[in-house]
């Protein structure tokens, strides 16, 4: 097989990885593929094919590295404390004292670890149901040991560090069993696979910038259908919807928006 361009590559990697490339903004994608393939001394998309093929762990590297996986524990603080002092108790009092959240494209953890030790604040984690899902299984394996760096935990209040985790003393921070038992971890591909049903709140922050307009049109469709009416979906910084109501949704707050009942 010969590929000799990008657009054959995507088509044949789609095949072969159910994975579209089409759905993300190709100047940006393109360059990170070529950096990629140049870093595994591949001489051209086809001989970087054969090798995809050939041997799981570039294979698994290749993914992990399509997934652009920047996350820290309670990113974007500001957000963080408008979830905690007006969100959560918007959704309790609306859908009481049992929420079900999705946290899609949860990278390495961080996000919904940091969303079950907010919720923890005013709700047991018996009645936390937090689904944690993302594309690539690497990170996912990462999330589900739950050990981290000082890095990662830079922003998150110290009262949440003291309550859930627990620091080795050389650097390394484990979040507590309790707080790990409240989430679960599954593979999901936001472009292929069926999304969760009945929640009460989703979080999707600062990953569909990587998504052409087309792909993000058919997520946040995806999306309203998933919630309640009355749910909230929660994004990062830097993606305001822009005309939220073609998607069903009406702003709530600053990067929270809530579906029209």
């Amino acid at each position: 097989m010969v590929i000799d361009s990008y657009d054959k590559f995507k088509d044949e990697f789609y095949r072969l990885a159910k994975i579209d490339l089409n759905a993300y903004k190709e100047n940006q994608m393109k360059r990170r593929i070529n950096s990629f393939i140049q870093k595994y001394k591949f001489n051209e998309y086809s001989d970087f094919f054969e090798g995809l093929k050939a041997k799981d762990e570039i294979f698994d590297k290749f993914v992990t590295f399509l997934t652009i996986n920047v996350s820290e524990f309670y990113r974007n603080p500001t957000q963080w404390k408008t979830l905690e002092n007006d969100v959560l108790p918007y959704l309790t009092e609306t859908f009481g004292k049992h929420l079900k959240v999705w946290s899609a494209a949860c990278s390495t953890g961080d996000e919904p670890y940091s969303l079950a030790m907010v919720m923890k604040e005013l709700l047991p984690f018996s009645k936390i149901d937090i689904i944690a899902t993302d594309l690539d299984k690497e990170v996912l394996s990462i999330a589900q040991k739950g050990y981290y760096n000082e890095k990662s935990i830079k922003d998150l209040p110290d009262r949440y560090k003291k309550k859930y985790l627990t620091n080795d003393g050389k650097g390394i921070i484990r979040v507590n069993d309790d707080v790990r038992k409240s989430i679960r971890f599954q593979e999901q591909n936001l472009l292929k696979d069926a999304y969760p049903t009945g929640l009460d709140m989703i979080v999707c922050r600062n990953v569909l910038i990587y998504f052409t307009e087309e792909a993000k049109s058919q997520v946040y469709h995806e999306f309203s259908r998933s919630l309640k009416k009355g749910g909230i979906l929660f994004v990062g910084s830097t993606e305001q919807i822009i005309s939220c109501d073609q998607y069903g949704y009406e702003s709530f707050r600053s990067f929270f928006y809530r579906k029209e009942s």
